[in-house]
């Protein structure tokens, strides 16, 4: 059931499961500098090395917070999930921005995603299809359109047109069945009625944000 991934012999699984609370963020590009809170920093709490069980509720896993949830959280982005394979291009944005001099390599949970993955990326997936994790039911529901604050997490000021851009921007997923999850599990992909892709999405957001370049 793991759709198109499957068939080229790359099994969809789950590498970590990530959570965070809403901390102290400090926003450089604001005049003057100015602090806010926000839940995007977040650190594996389940690993293929410690693969411990996460529970996931209707809004999201266990310990995890959004701070501000009039653009984050909700039933229709409860759960961040972004692709492992997107991370190298990640890096290299970094090193262009001189920001890795002074930060370590980004590490799982470092783009502010729940679930960091391999074998599934946004150009699979449509709104509606279902993804089961364990013994929990997702739904695919959008692509992350992120906010200023990923800017100052990612150390410079490129990071949200860059997401929108390039498309490496992971998905959004509301919970269908509640359950746990470990990393390590297989995801597998019972596709929807296929109207509209997360594709499709993306190609506007891009559009939208050359317009505005």
């Amino acid at each position: 059931m793991n759709d198109k991934r499957m068939s080229e012999g790359i099994e969809a699984r789950v590498l970590a499961v990530s959570v965070g609370i809403s901390a102290p963020l400090l926003i450089k590009a604001a005049s003057p500098p100015v602090t806010v809170q926000s839940g995007i920093r977040k650190r594996p709490v389940s690993t293929v090395e410690k693969p411990a069980e996460v529970e996931v509720g209707r809004l999201g896993l266990a310990g995890d917070e959004q701070a501000d949830l009039s653009v984050h959280g909700g039933l229709d982005k409860a759960v961040y999930m972004f692709a492992s394979e997107h991370y190298p291009w990640w890096q290299d944005r970094q090193r262009e921005a001189d920001a890795s001099s002074s930060q370590r390599a980004l590490t799982f949970g470092a783009l502010g995603e729940n679930l960091t993955t391999v074998g599934l990326v946004e150009t699979d997936l449509w709104v509606g299809d279902r993804l089961f994790i364990g013994e929990v039911e997702f739904q695919a529901e959008s692509p992350r359109t992120p906010c200023f604050k990923f800017n100052a997490a990612m150390g410079y000021s490129r990071a949200v047109k860059q997401m929108f851009t390039s498309g490496y921007a992971g998905v959004y997923l509301s919970v269908i069945k509640t359950g746990v999850i470990s990393a390590g599990a297989s995801i597998d992909v019972l596709p929807g009625r296929r109207e509209v892709s997360i594709l499709s999405i993306l190609q506007r957001l891009r559009g939208r944000a050359q317009r505005e370049a």
